[in-house]
């Protein structure tokens, strides 16, 4: 078994097929800001570049939100714009995102790329801790509001969230968490530990948990989907 490489974050390890789907039918296809604010992230980000979605998950989730006819949506966890651009990309004109993350220099990286695509306009970025916007929203006339949430955070904290926006999204609506199956370290026994960089291994138990709890939980409808490292779509039933 090998891990999942942490320098192109995908689950297929062979890497002629992860480059076909890649130059035959994701990058012809890629925004041309999209390419951009790839390439500028993984020139100043380097190894950490990985914390944004990779292209090939960011055209599935912009093809799912176009099916949906998603308005409004929220991101959780933002880095520096892959995912929120595909997004924005994605809505209609008067589409609306909320956007949450403590690093607002990273943010501001990826930027100009948004406002280059025209659709800084449809994105509200928020500079803070996730849980208090989230209270704010709850507490508010937000609630039963978003037709879709993007949760890519810390993975100790997946299962809190999922209180959270449950309470947020509407029924029917979609929640999807990514890095569900976290670079393929979920399959790993303990005896494998050392194939496995301690960063990912810290948090292979939260992970494992979260995706104990979304199999039981019969609010949702759920589908791991093999994507990246792995992304779950949890549609709300009531």
């Amino acid at each position: 078994m090998a891990v999942s490489g942490l320098k192109h974050k995908s689950l297929i390890v062979h890497r002629p097929i992860l480059e076909y789907i890649l130059e035959k039918n994701v990058y012809p296809k890629e925004h041309e800001q999209l390419k951009e604010l790839r390439e500028a992230t993984a020139q100043k980000y380097r190894e950490k570049s990985i914390m944004n979605v990779p292209a090939d998950e960011g055209q599935f989730l912009s093809m799912l939100l176009k099916i949906m006819n998603a308005k409004k949506t929220m991101e959780i966890g933002v880095f520096t714009g892959y995912s929120l651009l595909a997004t924005a990309l994605a809505l209609p004109e008067d589409g609306q995102i909320t956007a949450i993350d403590l690093d607002k220099e990273a943010y501001e990286t990826g930027l100009p790329f948004i406002q280059k695509a025209g659709v800084e306009h449809k994105i509200n970025f928020i500079e803070s801790d996730a849980f208090s916007v989230l209270n704010d929203l709850i507490n508010g006339e937000a609630e039963v509001s978003f037709d879709f949430i993007f949760v890519d955070a810390k993975k100790t904290d997946y299962m809190k969230y999922h209180e959270q926006v449950l309470k947020l999204v509407k029924v029917g609506g979609i929640i999807a968490y990514d890095n569900t199956l976290w670079f393929g370290s979920v399959a790993y026994s303990q005896e494998e530990r050392d194939e496995i960089p301690e960063s990912v291994w810290r948090s292979k138990e939260y992970v494992i948990q979260f995706n104990s709890l979304l199999a039981a939980d019969h609010r949702v409808e759920s589908s791991l989907v093999s994507i990246g490292d792995g992304v779950t779509l949890c549609r709300r039933l009531f």
